[in-house]
């Protein structure tokens, strides 16, 4: 075809430097494309609308002889060609056949394909769709494991490695696997996460139910703004980073942290937010990091606390399914509304986690805290142990967690007959729920119950929660 006289010229490609026969070809394999798409839609309908939807997948079928075997070597024909958008389209094509076999191949060729052209998550969401249908499928695993590394998702990807040993691997790939996994650091220079949920809460406050609160004085009449209040609000978490490789071993590596409880009464609204900024260490398979930030806490639109933070985290394999995470940090506080509150806060932790099979594991977490404050009343040990599993079903992800802990504080307040002591129980459970995912979004929900036990009357509270929002769908 003459691009200037629109007739036809055997000799001439269009100025786009494209022969004929190849643009033919191109237009040729997509249509081919289409009447496949058609024709398995068609077949899905008849299950519906029997008499029409069969009448015309069959006129289809009649008139283009294709199955799925041969849309797939079309779509490799065209990947080796560089024609990427045919290839993808007859990829996605495939994903409707009846056979996991052919879906599975579809989705992971495509999978490969979108991480040349870096089309990260896109990809991860491909082979996370495969292991839905296929948990074993340890291959997939492990290249899901690649394409998190890439994405600077150094948790996710150490966990599709310990998932992957968990399922079971020949000795010589767990060889391979474990070199990777020691060699294993989050690659992507920049990136960011976030959560959304809507948020009905019976206790935005966290304060007590009782109408009375009893003090060396007798019991006072607490007014409704001290009781408990239930609120429907907006959830917000999120972080962003940076990472700056300084060598073969060392990142400088940045965040903002923040989480938001929005309620329709503003005087409720809780932000807090959190960047920090350290070098990132790597010694064999183990991981140091050291950061320096800060921390704000606003409620009501006012700032309630700011700090100063210095922390340390260490993360060492414990062989091929568990791993163990210890982190310690300071803070020097500033209350802004009490200055008795002033002082420094200590906390240790230490947590183990397993893989217990390539669909489920679990982990415990227990921790140590210390604030040291101005007024010896505010000062207070605490410790909890929280405990967590989760287990894939399909394309819907549970997550359980269960916390215990206990508080002291090392003298009483003047106004009340006790020190304080408290005995927190926190107890939730969560699904993700991927076949209905939007974009790289997939729905979950999640209800929490939380319960304080105090001899100090004002802090003892329980609060029902629940989130209904998009969270990542890998």
């Amino acid at each position: 075809m003459d691009c200037e006289t629109g007739k036809l010229s055997p000799a001439r490609g269009c100025r786009l430097g494209i022969s004929t026969s190849h643009s033919v070809k191109r237009v040729c394999d997509r249509l081919v494309i289409f009447c496949f798409a058609f024709t398995s839609v068609a077949a899905a309908l008849s299950h519906s609308a029997p008499a029409r939807a069969s009448e015309t997948g069959n006129e289809v079928q009649h008139a283009i002889k294709l199955d799925a075997g041969q849309l797939l070597a079309l779509a490799m024909r065209a990947q080796e060609n560089g024609d990427a958008v045919t290839a993808e389209a007859a990829y996605r094509a495939l994903f409707a056949d009846p056979s996991v076999e052919m879906r599975s191949e579809a989705r992971f060729r495509l999978a490969n394909l979108l991480v040349k052209q870096d089309r990260l998550s896109e990809a991860a969401i491909l082979l996370r769709a495969i292991l839905d249908e296929q948990p074993q499928a340890q291959r997939v695993r492990l290249e899901l494991a690649h394409v998190l590394d890439q994405l600077g998702d150094d948790a996710g990807a150490r966990r599709a490695l310990r998932e992957a040993q968990a399922g079971g691997l020949p000795p010589d790939v767990a060889r391979i696997v474990d070199r990777y996994s020691a060699a294993l650091r989050a690659q992507k220079p920049l990136g960011a996460s976030i959560d959304i949920a809507l948020a009905p809460d019976s206790n935005i406050n966290r304060a007590t139910r009782s109408s009375t609160l009893g003090t060396v004085l007798g019991d006072f009449i607490l007014d409704d703004d001290a009781k408990q209040r239930s609120g429907f609000g907006l959830a917000l978490r999120g972080q962003a980073y940076a990472r700056l490789p300084l060598n073969k071993t060392v990142n400088l590596f940045g965040r903002v942290s923040g989480s938001a409880d929005l309620y329709r009464d503003s005087e409720f609204n809780d932000i807090a937010f959190a960047p920090t900024l350290g070098p990132e260490l790597r010694s064999g398979a183990d991981r140091i990091s050291l950061e320096a930030g800060g921390l704000w806490h606003l409620f009501g639109g006012k700032t309630y606390s700011s700090a100063a933070t210095l922390g340390l985290n260490y993360f060492h394999p414990l062989g091929r399914k568990a791993q163990m995470r210890g982190a310690a940090a300071v803070a020097f506080v500033n209350n802004r509304f009490n200055s008795l509150q002033d002082g420094r806060t200590y906390s240790v932790s230490l947590g183990y986690e397993r893989a217990l099979s390539s669909r489920a594991g679990a982990g415990v977490t227990l921790s140590v805290d210390r604030q040291a404050l101005r007024d010896p009343a505010y000062s207070t040990w605490a410790g909890q142990a929280a405990l967590f599993a989760y287990r894939e079903t399909g394309p819907v992800t549970l997550v359980a967690t269960a916390n215990y802990g206990r508080l002291w504080a090392d003298e009483r307040l003047l106004l009340f007959p006790e020190a304080r002591s408290d005995r927190p129980y926190r107890a939730s459970l969560g699904a993700t729920f991927r076949n209905f995912r939007i974009g790289t979004f997939a729905p979950f929900i999640r209800a929490t119950y939380e319960r304080n036990r105090s001899t100090v009357e004002i802090y003892d509270y329980r609060k029902v929660r629940t989130e209904m929002g998009v969270t990542r769908a890998f």
